[in-house]
């Protein structure tokens, strides 16, 4: 076995990799119910700006911009949450890109969650409120459909706290 590269989900889920017997049956699509299935198996158009910001890796083989949108990100993939990352959604002002559109597995509602993780940055802190007032101007309101979370240098968001948000909502 080649070891010079670190292994990916995608390796650990192959048919041929020795943890496939263990780990298939927990990441199994087929667990999903058929609309959720069919809506991960949608393709969907993804954010193009700053590529090479996408340095971060999940567990689901996603490129994300941050250590926290791959917390997110992990926790949404191992809890078997459908979601999709900074997939387009067209509003009346422009096409906005949440960190995460996500299907809740058993109500099929569509929830989509902004993590703010700049907000010690003032440029980047009222950027977020903007958004936050376009969103709410497009029917996506905090609390109800949208689920924000937010971090600065100073104050940096853990696991803990993301594991209760996602059980909030999706638990």
């Amino acid at each position: 076995v080649n070891r010079s590269k670190p292994l990916t989900s995608s390796d650990l889920l192959a048919e041929s990799s020795p943890y496939y017997p263990l780990l298939q049956s927990y990441f199994a699509e087929d667990k999903l119910p058929v609309s959720a299935q069919k809506w991960c198996a949608e393709s969907y158009e993804t954010n193009p700006s700053h590529p090479e910001n996408l340095i971060h890796t999940t567990l689901a083989g996603h490129k994300v911009r941050s250590k926290s949108e791959v917390i997110i990100s992990n926790l949404l993939y191992t809890n078997q949450i459908p979601y999709r990352y900074e997939a387009a959604l067209p509003l009346k002002e422009f096409t906005a890109y949440p960190d995460f559109t996500i299907l809740h597995p058993v109500t099929n509602k569509i929830f989509y969650w902004e993590h703010f993780g700049m907000m010690d940055n003032s440029e980047y802190a009222s950027h977020a409120c903007r958004k936050i007032k376009i969103y709410c101007d497009n029917g996506i309101i905090p609390s109800i459909n949208l689920i924000m979370t937010y971090e600065t240098s100073a104050c940096p968001i853990g696991m803990e706290r993301i594991e209760q948000v996602a059980e909030y909502y999706f638990g």
